[in-house]
């Protein structure tokens, strides 16, 4: 059983793809642990297991085998409805790409997550307070289109917090941005961490994103090679 401080345990994660006759072994017996409020970045070469072991500790995918605990709760072997609501409610995802609905403003984008819960009261609200946050109370409805990319991935992370989820996981939140609203989007996360205490997991190929974490873990051929800094 997980500690309560532990947000993230993994024990012995193992991830395996049949791809006709050939197994795939994405992962490979993945221990890990996640303080509560800790800020970690995973790295590691394309092929390494990074992506697998997003779509785990994100709710996405389950493990071959292995056992997955977030926030103290073993998640690893649940059903496809179960995972949805678990990873609703306790995962807030920001992607490269942004991922928002193209035809809705920011408000609905951000609003999704409270959607999908079924929350109606004091949804509009808490989606105002959330872009507010962030720094977009003056871009409630602009749409994708005329918002500049790092307006854009602030709207995702404004859709990430408003659940005020266990972990937010990032995947590469700054790949897609210019090295001045790469910073800026950095700067935010870290400030986020610091004011609500939401553990932050960032998936990154950039040394500089990495640097700004307390802990590194590195992933080999779906192990982990590492988990400190250098």
């Amino acid at each position: 059983m997980a500690k309560i401080d532990d947000v993230i345990l993994a024990k012995d994660l193992a991830k395996v793809y049949q791809m006709g006759e050939v197994k795939v072994n994405a992962l490979c017996g993945v221990s890990l642990k996640v303080r509560r409020g800790e800020v970690v970045s995973i790295m590691g070469p394309s092929g390494s297991g990074k992506s697998t072991l997003m779509n785990i500790i994100g709710c996405l995918d389950r493990p071959t085998s292995g056992a997955y605990y977030l926030d103290g709760q073993l998640v690893s072997h649940m059903t496809d409805d179960q995972l949805a609501s678990v990873r609703n409610k306790k995962v807030g995802f920001v992607f490269q790409n942004f991922n928002l609905l193209s035809r809705s403003n920011a408000l609905i984008n951000v609003e999704l997550p409270l959607r999908y819960a079924g929350i109606t009261e004091g949804r509009r609200e808490k989606a105002v307070q959330a872009l507010e946050s962030v720094g977009l109370g003056d871009r409630l409805k602009h749409k994708p289109t005329e918002l500049s990319g790092g307006e854009q991935q602030r709207v995702a992370l404004a859709r990430a917090i408003i659940n005020n989820p266990s972990i937010i996981l990032a995947d590469e939140p700054t790949g897609n941005l210019d090295s001045k609203s790469g910073k800026e989007i950095m700067d935010l996360l870290l400030y986020l961490n610091k004011q609500f205490g939401t553990t932050l997991i960032i998936v990154t190929h950039d040394p500089e994103v990495a640097k700004h974490t307390e802990r590194v873990i590195e992933l080999y051929d779906g192990l982990v090679g590492g988990n400190k800094k250098e």
